[in-house]
């Protein structure tokens, strides 16, 4: 039996799964080089400095909003200082293990256009940072954001040339299309994200709606078991840890499908979505991501924790006994220091939880699906609290043998993020001279 790289296998309900890597499958001859992926992990409301930021423990906590804070309340940093990642911060300790496959980027600034809200700029115009009144017809400084840049020149052969995944459960409609999505066309054409973890499933993987077909997996199995005949060793054991983590998905989403059904009959104030636990519902859609990227449904995917300024509470499992706002709390540091703390640790947790998983997929070549990826944690607010939007908190993890990895880079005060932007473009292999507001590569991460 003749299969190629992206050979779906069919079941009997109408459903396509696209396979992981398999040796046995391809010959050596046929075997092209591996693809280089780009995934944007955004956390909002920024963090809390003194837990992120190194050298910054000790510094006065700010009380309440202080408006647009342009200047650090840290020490300015007037030259690039590059170190190697030794203590990790509070904030960053989930990544201890991967430290040297990481980036900490600290300094990096990102355009304000005076008149419209804070959150909904910091997210909307993250990946797109166009220099200020520079956009006819729109009060945002927002352009063809990165993500689609880049998918020009890398998604043109895959299903999909983007996925955009968030993590706002909510329905309650609290604010506007700017709070709650990182991804855009273009100016005022969003490319909008999956909020279910159902519905993205179904995206990825199913061609009938979920009430015309059974277990997804028990069909495709019973169509893969000629092809798994074929397979060497390390394939069939490869082979039944992409189903099982197909299987796993399923029964999380079957859980919290049932935990919204048995939700809904308790008369919340909130959506019942709202209390969702976190951790779990992050995890299955980041499991979605990495599963689209390990088969090649996708090279290019963005990612949103959660929306700008929503009041509506989250449960944060482990952390605190009743639904908590994020927002709310970044307005009273002072009171709230310690659970803000929990809850940037509980996001780093959930993206630490990401890279180690891209970590462990091996690739054709050897490498890692991670090795493979650019997977940037970032947010479009230096500080919660104060609304700066300089010395934005960025990590970027992998990249391989393009990237040196292991360091702090900590560029000079006003460093544009986007020349990070420009840096991700080139290493993705888009040739492109600028960026938005760019001023030129960072030399420092590139080999």
């Amino acid at each position: 039996m003749k299969t190629t790289r992206r050979t779906f296998l069919r079941g009997i309900g109408g459903v396509a799964l696209a396979l992981p890597w398999l040796d046995s499958v391809v010959p050596a001859a046929a075997i092209k080089p591996v693809a280089k992926r780009m995934a944007h992990f955004y956390v909002p409301i920024g963090v809390v400095r003194r837990g992120f930021f190194p050298g910054e423990a000790d510094h006065v906590i700010p009380k309440g909003n202080l408006g647009n804070v342009m200047k650090s309340l840290g020490e300015q940093n007037p030259r690039l200082a590059v170190s190697e990642l030794d203590q990790l911060t509070p904030t960053m300790q989930p990544l201890q293990g991967m430290k040297d496959k990481i980036n900490l980027i600290t300094g990096m600034d990102r355009t304000f256009q005076q008149g419209t809200d804070v959150h909904a700029q910091c997210a909307s115009c993250y990946l797109s940072s166009a220099r200020p009144n520079t956009i006819q017809g729109s009060a945002w400084p927002l352009d063809r954001t990165l993500d689609h840049i880049v998918a020009d020149q890398v998604g043109s052969t895959t299903p999909f040339s983007t996925l955009e995944f968030s993590c706002n459960s909510h329905r309650d409609n609290k604010e506007s299309i700017y709070f709650d999505n990182i991804s855009w066309y273009g100016t005022g054409h969003l490319a909008p994200s999956i909020r279910e973890p159902r519905k993205m499933y179904q995206r990825l993987f199913s061609t009938r709606e979920i009430d015309q077909y059974r277990d997804i997996t028990s069909l495709v199995l019973e169509d893969a078991n000629a092809l798994k005949r074929e397979l060497g060793y390390s394939d069939q054991q490869k082979f039944a840890e992409y189903f099982e983590s197909i299987r796993a998905i399923e029964t999380q989403m079957d859980r919290l499908e049932k935990m919204k059904t048995e939700l809904s009959r308790v008369d919340f104030e909130e959506p019942a979505e709202a209390y969702l636990p976190r951790g779990q519902y992050i995890r299955l859609m980041g499991d979605l991501m990495v599963v689209a990227l390990q088969t090649g449904l996708t090279n290019v995917t963005t990612f949103m924790v959660g929306p700008e300024r929503w009041d509506t509470p989250y449960q944060f499992e482990g952390l605190f006994d009743k639904p908590r706002s994020h927002h709310q709390m970044s307005h009273n540091q002072t009171q709230m220091i310690d659970d803000l703390l929990k809850v940037d640790q509980f996001h780093m947790e959930q993206y630490a939880y990401l890279v180690n998983k891209m970590d462990r997929i091996v690739e054709s070549d050897g490498t890692s699906l991670l090795d493979n990826t650019l997977f940037t944690y970032g947010s479009g607010l230096g500080d919660g609290s104060t609304h700066q939007y300089n010395d934005l908190p960025i990590i970027m993890a992998g990249g391989g043998s393009r990237v040196k990895s292991g360091f702090h880079v900590n560029m000079p005060e006003g460093t544009p993020l986007a020349n990070l932007w420009l840096t991700q473009a080139r290493l993705m292999g888009v040739d492109i001279e600028e960026f938005a507001d760019s001023t030129g590569i960072i030399d420092q991460l590139q080999v």
